[in-house]
């Protein structure tokens, strides 16, 4: 049968022999999941995705979801699926279970979400998306707090937001103005509007709990005075239950491109007065706190990005094995030859293998992430504790932002393998390039994401992590030189990560000079070139095993799956690395045309 939805092959390559990941299964949390135990939980995910999920999809984009006089209607499809994902506890699989999960080590979570996601990614949000609320409410809320709404945030029983944006504010969320009032019995009266909030409104849940950016009254402007509320679309009761009705309420929905089943909601909080807020932390530790949020948020976008590309990839792969047209170039004077699969086609080749690249790159790319937040958290060892936690830093902007970017390019792409088929809504290649755009626009954009790379990553510690993340690369270099057939690969992956370092080198010196608007200028060329670095990186790594491997390996289904990687490594490395030395190049030439037009130089009003 076709793949659908998510490569398993890849997958289970990426987890056991790249990651190594059965040694995190040896870490006290996580010995109750063994690799067999893993491996049925995927097959279960996969087998609820495809069957289930999927076909609500359309569901979602066809009738989307409804406003109401201040309520949301999802699509009706969704309530069954909504329910077999709560009732399987596959909303919480890698939830501590102090907070009601099952404690599963994150690499398993992320593989189930892939699956979720790739299948109907609109819906499997409303199930998840509580999970980085309860997180919140864990870390920083009181006792009362976390004993009112943590587990029923994990059960999915409740559902969870994330407040921030403001009509007038956008993206410069130090000036919102959305305030709080201290009550004497020390809640708070919350007054304000909110934009673009995921999930604001829907009628999957009974309640909703709402984290809240405001300014309490009296604080510094910008974000420094920012302080985070817990607002509950119910209030909720000493003994658990639901009170009344707050006074926060959905104003109307967004009409967007894509992602139509996803109730994306206007927020109007105390438009009577009455919003009643709980400070969650301490004040004017707000932004500090929802960082905690965004960084695991910048972690899931970059994964439903490459959700999406894995899905539309396997459908343009499998629609050139079965489409017939034209005849082979090398049949192509004669006209009595036969027709044979688009497949065969040159550029059709190179398209798929291309497509091919990202995906199994940022796949790879994703779960060292993943790998090294667990270390962070995990190791037994400082140093490498350390060490994770400084390279999950430093490349949590290239996460969301690169797979973001590349994501929407593998599904545009995706639409080009299958012609004038793929344009329309007979192929979900074209839902898939729809409804991935959103990525590189939220959680903040392509820009914003670039700044903070440039601004704060690049320079922490003095630059030792950037320093670090190279040091792995050349570590990676070193050992697959030895292996036979891989050394002009290794010396270019070299040459490259060498190259990066003097190009971070150069922009970070001008961020401290006259010509700083000129570094942040190319500020997004230099994240996507660290990103094409890291890519050839994990080609290479990926290469490095496939070749181990190959010595022994006699089933001809896996050795044409090994020797995939080894071509795969070879098509990026040699084509796709060479134009980001390209873009290294430009940065370096310190071109200052984008600073220096004037608006009048735009064009014509």
């Amino acid at each position: 049968m076709a793949q659908q939805l998510v490569d398993r092959r890849d997958q289970e390559f990426v987890i056991w022999e790249q990651m190594n990941c059965e040694e995190i299964t040896q870490l006290p949390p996580y010995r109750a999941f063994n690799k067999k135990t893993c491996d049925m939980i995927l097959t279960e995910a996969r087998s609820l995705a495809i069957k289930e999920l999927h076909p609500t999809m359309k569901d979602g984009d066809e009738q989307g979801v409804r406003y109401d006089n201040g309520t949301v209607k999802v699509p009706e499809s969704y309530h069954r699926a909504f329910n077999l994902i709560r009732e399987g506890d596959w909303n919480n699989l890698s939830v501590d279970p102090e907070m009601g999960g099952q404690g599963a080590p994150g690499f398993l979570g992320m593989c189930v979400t892939e699956y979720l996601m790739a299948a109907n990614w609109t819906l499997s949000c409303y199930t998840s998306m509580g999970m980085g609320t309860a997180l919140l409410i864990h870390k920083f809320g009181t006792p009362e707090d976390r004993a009112k709404y943590v587990r029923k945030l994990t059960a999915a029983q409740w559902g969870g937001t994330m407040l921030l944006t403001e009509p007038d504010a956008g993206s410069d969320v130090g000036a919102l103005t959305t305030t709080a009032v201290q009550k004497p019995d020390g809640t708070y009266v919350l007054s304000g509007n909110k934009i673009f909030i995921t999930n604001g409104e829907h009628d999957l849940v009974e309640n909703i709990i709402h984290p809240v950016l405001a300014r309490i009254d009296g604080d510094p402007p910008g974000t420094k005075g920012l302080s985070l509320f817990i607002v509950p679309k119910y209030l909720v009761n000493e003994d658990g239950s639901l009170g009344e009705r707050n006074d926060i309420v959905c104003a109307g929905i967004e009409r967007k491109h894509g992602l139509h089943g996803s109730a994306t909601t206007m927020m109007s909080i105390g438009g009577k007065g009455n919003c009643v807020g709980y400070l969650l932390g301490k004040p004017c530790e707000g932004m500090k706190i929802m960082f905690y949020m965004i960084n695991n948020a910048r972690m899931k976008t970059g994964l439903q990005a490459m959700s999406y590309a894995s899905s539309a990839y396997l459908l343009a792969v499998n629609y050139a094995r079965e489409r017939i047209q034209g005849r082979d170039l090398e049949d192509y004077a004669n006209p009595a030859a036969s027709s044979v699969p688009i497949i065969r086609h040159p550029d059709v080749r190179r398209n798929l293998l291309w497509m091919k690249s990202y995906v199994t790159g940022m796949r790879s790319f994703f779960h060292y992430m993943t790998s090294c937040q667990t270390k962070a958290e995990w190791a037994e060892d400082d140093v490498e504790r350390k060490a994770g936690a400084d390279i999950f830093n430093l490349l949590s902007p290239v996460v969301k932002e690169y797979l973001g970017t590349k994501g929407c390019e593998v599904c545009a792409q995706a639409i080009q393998a299958l012609g004038g088929a793929g344009y329309t809504k007979d192929y979900l290649v074209e839902q898939y390039a729809r409804d991935c755009r959103a990525v590189p626009i939220y959680e903040g954009t392509s820009g914003i994401q670039a700044m903070d790379f440039l601004a704060r990553k690049i320079g922490a510690d003095k630059g030792a992590a950037f320093a670090r993340f190279i040091d792995e690369i050349h570590r990676m270099v070193d050992r697959a030189s030895a292996v036979g057939g891989l050394k002009t690969l290794s010396e270019k992956v070299a040459t490259a990560a060498d190259r990066l370092a003097d190009v971070c080198a150069y922009i970070s010196q001008l961020t401290r000079s006259s010509q700083i608007k000129v570094a942040f200028a190319h500020s997004l060329p230099f994240l996507h070139a660290t990103g094409d670095v890291i890519m050839a990186w994990m080609h290479l790594w990926r290469a490095d095993i496939a070749v181990e491997k190959m010595k022994t390996e006699k089933k001809p289904k896996n050795v044409a799956f090994y020797q995939g990687l080894i071509r795969t490594a070879e098509f990026f490395i040699e084509t796709e690395l060479e134009i980001s030395l390209g873009k290294m190049n430009a940065i370096q030439s310190g071109c200052a045309a984008a600073i220096e037009i004037t608006e009048d130089e735009f064009g014509s009003i």
